[in-house]
């Protein structure tokens, strides 16, 4: 889904970076547009500026002088997140522990002086879509980590928000409970249809609930894509590396190949130059008999790391290749291989065309 897919603008950053008093550049002006009912995904590494982004975007931080961020068409660059109409979910989820689940849930509402009658009713149906009946009468500290969460989600739609704000929600989950709460969350940005920017640095979190990514690096938005187009079609080296495991691999190019050290593979792209930098993810390369292979090279050693294992191979390229491959294939170090991939899977960085 994109800002321009029938669907409308909801949200709209426009020249929007932002400095510092001591002079950190903490974002260089980036602009964007999020559609109606779009999940959109900021992802980086720690200080890349997406969490400055989504504080622009709350009200939180005021953008530079000339940037602007608009709700549905309307300038708010100078509106305080109060008079927004913004749902927040923080790391720290920031619930009331002197209240009950259901006061945090009806706070919003209550402030807003929605009927009491009213507010029960949206809280009941909040509880129910989030997976916490039963618990309405529970202080916060009596909860598990997974149910403040859900507890922090329910408060945050309960006022109906135009825009909905997830800055690293599930970071201090297990991993177990975060992959199950993902898929929960997922489906309940889906069933809302509330348009949401999620900031994470999690790879699989970024590709599970994100409609498209914003992969950011040095305060600047390195590219824009839904997540096939950033896993598979990565616009700069950083984000081939980031997005996933990656073997990044320098070669010359002759004859539509790239010539490498033990053999050739043949690529896609049609180019002019003789020399560049090519990327292919491991789980795209094929290990089969040396005399059914272009490119060969001899076995390094051999990982099992759960539903596959990671194979190196060293002398088929300057730098030894890491290889997804089924648990059923006999394979050892020392072993001699061939290699195989589709020239579709070799990705030409740009920058290097």
């Amino acid at each position: 889904m994109t800002a321009d897919d029938g669907h409308g603008v909801a949200v709209q950053v426009a020249a929007c970076g932002k400095t510092f008093a001591d002079g950190t550049r903490a974002l260089e002006p980036a602009s964007l547009s999020i559609a109606r009912g779009e999940t959109l995904v900021l992802l980086g590494p720690s200080g890349c500026g997406k969490t400055t982004m989504l504080r622009i975007i709350a009200g939180l931080e005021s953008p530079d002088a000339g940037g602007r961020v608009l709700f549905d068409g309307a300038d708010v660059s100078a509106v305080p997140i109060e008079k927004r109409n913004v749902g927040m979910v923080f790391q720290s989820y920031a619930l009331f522990p002197n209240m009950t689940v259901a006061d945090n849930i009806g706070y919003g509402l209550k402030i807003r002086g929605v009927a009491k009658a009213e507010r029960a009713a949206r809280i009941a149906e909040l509880v129910a879509l989030t997976n916490i009946a039963g618990l309405e009468h529970r202080r916060i500290d009596q909860l598990s980590g997974g149910q403040r969460q859900r507890v922090a989600l329910a408060r945050a739609v309960a006022i109906r928000p135009a825009v909905l704000l997830l800055d690293e929600p599930l970071t201090a989950l297990d991993a177990a409970l975060r992959e199950r709460l993902r898929g929960e969350l997922d489906r309940l940005l889906r069933s809302l249809g509330i348009t949401t920017i999620y900031v994470t640095h999690d790879q699989a979190e970024a590709m599970a609930l994100g409609d498209r990514i914003v992969v950011m690096s040095k305060g600047a938005i390195a590219q824009v894509g839904t997540p096939r187009e950033i896993y598979f079609r990565p616009a700069t080296r950083f984000v081939a590396e980031f997005v996933g495991a990656a073997n990044i691999i320098e070669a010359e190019i002759a004859d539509g190949a790239l010539r490498l050290p033990g053999g050739h593979w043949r690529i896609a792209d049609s180019v002019s130059r003789s020399r560049a930098v090519a990327m292919i993810r491991p789980e795209t390369i094929r290990i089969a008999a040396t005399e059914a292979a272009t490119l060969r090279g001899v076995v390094d050693s051999v990982s099992f790391v759960g539903d596959r294992q990671r194979v190196v191979v060293s002398g088929a390229t300057a730098r030894p290749l890491a290889i997804d491959a089924p648990n059923a294939l006999p394979i050892r170090g020392g072993d001699r291989v061939g290699l195989v991939a589709d020239p579709e899977a070799i990705r030409l960085l740009p920058e290097h065309l």
